[in-house]
């Protein structure tokens, strides 16, 4: 009897899983600005708009050295800082006419100092090329060193009358509540889709001023903790608040952590003056003056200092990094050979060197000066 052939059964088929959809998010940018969101706004800003001295006779040299100052530094900082600033370099010659270290003295304190030496390097070029009138057009501003989108469309709709939107630390979380746009600010990524939604919202006329309001807006009510919407002249316009997601919006990015780092400073005087040092390339305040850092075997050894003496501890915090600086101070036997990019220094003279903040809280440290 013949076997029976064997017959290979087909595995069952499993139905295929079903294709997932993929949506974009919707985009933020509305259509068009909400009914009255103009109105109530540019009126608020007219009754509550903040008195700043940079606003009370705008042009385009105010308004620029304003708005360069305020970069990363809190309005009630800058006020004093304006003030002096126009007091020495009224106009763009007399900033031009200056040299770097006049410049940078003027600018010390306010941190960034590469703000104050593209300042500089953009009013030079306003004297060759522009005849020393700073321009007021949106292209011809972002031509010059320093000068990017932001601080073009803030000169140009403030002072030149441009319908240019702006996006800043204030106005962003504004933009962001109104669209309630839920994903993290900051950078060219997270701001891009801001700048479409402040191109958007532009009122036809006083762009400066709608500028500025979201500026005050966003920091005055709109704040990031405890926003007082009940006092918002936008609050009815406000996606986020009819959302209840004002206190998600703008998405917290994540922190960077804060590096710890020690240092050892040394004060070295002789016959009334002091060494300092000139910061870098590269360095934190790079070309203002400072305390040599140690070790600096090859700077310090042709001067024969004597023992030090500990002085103290200062502290500060830059660019996520808290930096202890331990404080010491000797005498010079030898005023050593002559470098670049070192100096000595009378004691009264300090105050008309351009230093960094940690040289002048060092030199307030130290002992006084020996006859």
């Amino acid at each position: 009897m013949a076997a029976k052939a064997r017959t290979k059964r087909a595995a069952p088929t499993r139905p295929a899983p079903p294709r997932r959809r993929t949506t974009a998010p919707p985009s933020p940018v509305p259509a068009e600005a909400p009914a009255g969101l103009h109105a109530a706004l540019l009126e608020w800003f007219d009754r509550c708009g903040r008195d700043l001295p940079w606003r009370r006779a705008p042009d385009p040299y105010r308004t620029w050295v304003s708005e360069v100052m305020l970069q990363q530094t809190q309005v009630e900082r800058v006020v004093d800082y304006f003030h002096r600033f126009l007091a020495r370099f009224p106009d763009v010659a007399r900033l031009a006419a200056a040299s770097e270290a006049e410049v940078l003295r003027q600018w010390e304190g306010l941190g960034y100092y590469r703000r104050a030496r593209q300042l500089h390097a953009a009013a030079k070029r306003i004297v060759a090329d522009h005849g020393g009138r700073t321009p007021a057009t949106f292209e011809a501003l972002l031509a010059l060193p320093g000068i990017g989108r932001y601080t073009a469309g803030a000169i140009a709709s403030i002072a030149g009358g441009e319908r240019r939107p702006i996006v800043e630390a204030n106005s962003r979380r504004v933009l962001a509540r109104l669209v309630a746009h839920r994903s993290p600010l900051g950078g060219a990524a997270g701001d891009g889709p801001l700048w479409e939604v402040a191109e958007a919202l532009l009122p036809p006329a006083r762009a400066g001023d709608w500028n500025q309001a979201l500026m005050d807006l966003g920091a005055t009510l709109c704040t990031p903790r405890a926003p007082e919407c009940h006092r918002c002249p936008v609050a009815g316009q406000c996606r986020a608040r009819l959302e209840r997601s004002v206190a998600t919006i703008p998405a917290a990015a994540p922190r960077r952590a804060i590096e710890a780092r020690r240092e050892r400073a040394l004060v070295v005087r002789r016959a009334g003056r002091v060494l300092l040092v000139r910061r870098g390339p590269g360095e934190w305040w790079e070309g203002l003056w400072d305390f040599p850092r140690l070790p600096a075997d090859a700077l310090l050894a042709p001067l024969e200092c004597g023992p030090r003496r500990r002085a103290g501890t200062v502290s500060y915090t830059v660019t996520h990094h808290r930096v202890s600086v331990a404080v010491a101070v000797c005498d010079a036997a030898q005023p050593g050979p002559r470098r670049r990019g070192v100096r000595w220094v009378a004691w009264d003279d300090l105050a008309g060197v351009a230093m960094t903040s940690p040289g002048r809280r060092i030199a307030t440290l130290a002992a006084a000066p020996v006859p």
